[in-house]
């Protein structure tokens, strides 16, 4: 039945037809994580940065009550455009197609309709994990249970720092989600180069990532993702001293404010932004566009 609510634009099903490289990228970013006009700009520039790499870009949203795995121009102009999008996980996709709701997909939404679509590569920027106080709250990304039930591999840059980002290394692990390093020994912190937290593989080449996605598909391991952790040059970083200066101020100041569950992220990522004077924002942008590049790189090589 789900199917038949899935448009895959005429490009995107071509490529997987012909076995051709393709990216999936998500929407959220779009129509909820940039200013306007820019995000729009940004959608093209990634879908730029994929094609200059020789794969085909794949931006998913869900669209009158429709999935699209891969928009016209019409319709990236139209996600970057309509300040009424909703924000849709994989838990709200059966409402949103069942209402004719439109909106733009998270991490989760996107790894499930890429996966279904038979989508191999799938870039973002940063994953959602366990948050911080979760002895008391129980707050956990609904992104990581869904990586345990979907096969493609996921470019990121970490988990957001605002995270607890130790238990959600232990949390991937209790859920069977393979996790490796690209060019590093240490899982990336988002904005920062390093989380301070040491991953179990590193991997060094596009070819060498791929070679781990064909050994998954040899094995027939369980079905689960293949999480590549790429971090964003040292370079382009937010400065780790001012990160960790703002986190502590945006955390107290969600405490003393009362801001819990879904709202807490989009609070603490808005002051980071705020009081960092929008460089935490390009560090985010460096990392998603690190992030493309590589991914566009695994793609056509496992293709």
């Amino acid at each position: 039945m789900l199917k038949t609510a899935i448009t895959v634009s005429e490009e995107v099903r071509g490529a997987l037809d012909a076995g051709a490289p393709v990216v999936a990228l998500e929407s959220t970013i779009i129509a909820h994580g940039l200013p306007r006009p820019r995000n729009l700009s940004v959608a093209e520039e990634l879908e730029a940065l994929v094609r200059a790499e020789g794969a085909v870009p794949a931006t998913i949203a869900v669209l009158d009550g429709r999935a699209h795995i891969g928009l016209g121009k019409a319709e990236l102009e139209r996600v970057a455009g309509d300040p009424g999008l909703r924000k849709l996980g994989h838990r709200d996709l059966a409402p949103a197609l069942a209402t004719g709701a439109s909106g733009a997909t998270t991490v989760s939404a996107t790894a499930f309709l890429a996966d279904r679509a038979g989508i191999a590569v799938f870039a973002t920027g940063g994953l959602g994990g366990v948050h911080r106080g979760w002895t008391e709250t129980q707050d956990e990304s609904a992104d990581l249970r869904l990586l345990a039930q979907v096969g493609l591999t996921v470019v990121c840059a970490g988990v957001k720092s605002i995270l607890d980002v130790p238990a959600t290394l232990q949390r991937l692990e209790t859920l069977g989600v393979g996790v490796v390093g690209y060019g590093t020994d240490r899982f990336p912190g988002f904005y920062l180069t390093s989380s301070g937290e040491p991953v179990d593989w590193t991997l060094r080449t596009p070819e060498e990532v791929a070679a781990v996605m064909h050994a998954k598909d040899l094995l027939a391991e369980p079905y689960s993702a293949l999480i590549v952790a790429n971090p964003v040059p040292v370079e382009e970083q937010l400065d780790p001293g001012l990160h960790d200066r703002v986190l502590a101020r945006a955390l107290v100041e969600a405490r003393e404010d009362g801001v819990t569950g879904q709202a807490v992220t989009p609070f603490l990522l808005e002051r980071l932004m705020r009081y960092t004077d929008g460089a935490s924002l390009e560090a985010n942008l460096a990392a998603v566009r690190g992030n493309v590049r590589l991914a566009a790189r695994i793609a056509a090589a496992y293709a």
